[in-house]
Order: C-alpha cells, then structure tokens, then sequence
C-alpha cells in the first residue's frame, strides 16, 4: 500500500508518498509551489494537474489530506480549503480513495498529544522512518504525518 499525503495550499502544497511495511518507508516527497503573480484560477489549476500528475506517476492507493480544522484569517482559510477542492478532484479523477484528517488527529496519532507543537511531530516523524535529516521544506513534512496517520489509523490495510 502506497499513499499519497498532502499538506494543501494555495502558496505551497506539501506532498509525499509513504510505503506501508512493516516499518514505513518514505519513498519520495516535495512541495507544489505557486507564483503569486497568476490568477487564482490558474494557480488551483497548477495544483491540480501537478497532483494529477503524481498520483498518476505513482499510482497510490490511497490520499490522505490534512483537513482544515481552523483559520485565524477568513481569506486564508478560504483559498485553503479551495486548494483542497481541487487535489481532492484531482484524487477523484485518478480513482484515488481520498480521507481527511484534521491536525488534532495528525499530532495525536503521530506524537500522542493533539497539542503537539509542530516540531515534536517532526522528530516523531523522523523516529518512526528511522532518517537522519529533517524533512524540508516544512509543508512536505507535515504531508509525511498526514501519511503515516492515515496508515496508522487504518493498521488493517495490506
């Protein structure tokens, strides 16, 4: 089982892709990221067929997206959760099963503690696939725990 984990936005959209074994092993992971001087439009358009193009390329059996939990501003909530309609067309059209896990259920299933700040899940992250060096940029880390959360919450998956 291979799945395809997306940390989404609009700026920079985190992906990675996870082998489930009997350890995980992290196969390939970046970051989509999009030039603020195009439109709306074309930018969720970039996201999608670069998404598109991955899932194609690696073909996962599952997507696994960090889900939208709060915004401290509107706007940004906003074109989040629009980048999120995208990938998850995108998922859908590659006939990917597509979850959501919000970042209460990421920090909880991969640090044990729902108010884990961001660098301790980092270091569990880095614990659980046995790396050396961190996984950058940030955005492609956190795409990581959204994988290995999806594979830890279904455990019965082959």
């Amino acid at each position: 089982m291979i799945v395809l984990g997306i940390d989404p936005g609009l700026a920079s959209t985190g992906w990675a892709l996870v082998k489930k074994g009997e350890k995980p092993e992290l196969i390939d992971y970046g970051c989509i990221t999009t030039d603020k001087k195009e439109s709306f439009a074309e930018r969720l358009e970039e996201i999608f067929h670069e998404i598109k193009k991955i899932a194609l390329k690696t073909k996962p059996q599952a997507m696994a997206i960090e889900d939208l939990f709060f915004a401290k501003n509107a706007k940004t909530a906003i074109s989040v959760a629009q980048a999120m309609g995208v990938i998850k067309v995108a998922g859908q059209e590659s006939k990917i099963p597509v979850f959501e896990y919000t970042p209460l259920n990421i920090k909880t299933t991969i640090a044990g503690y729902g108010r884990a700040e961001k660098r301790q899940v980092e270091e569990m992250v880095l614990k659980i696939l046995d790396l050396k060096k961190r996984i950058k940029p940030n955005h492609a880390a956190d795409a990581v725990a959204v994988c290995l959360t999806h594979l830890f919450t279904n455990s019965k998956l082959k």
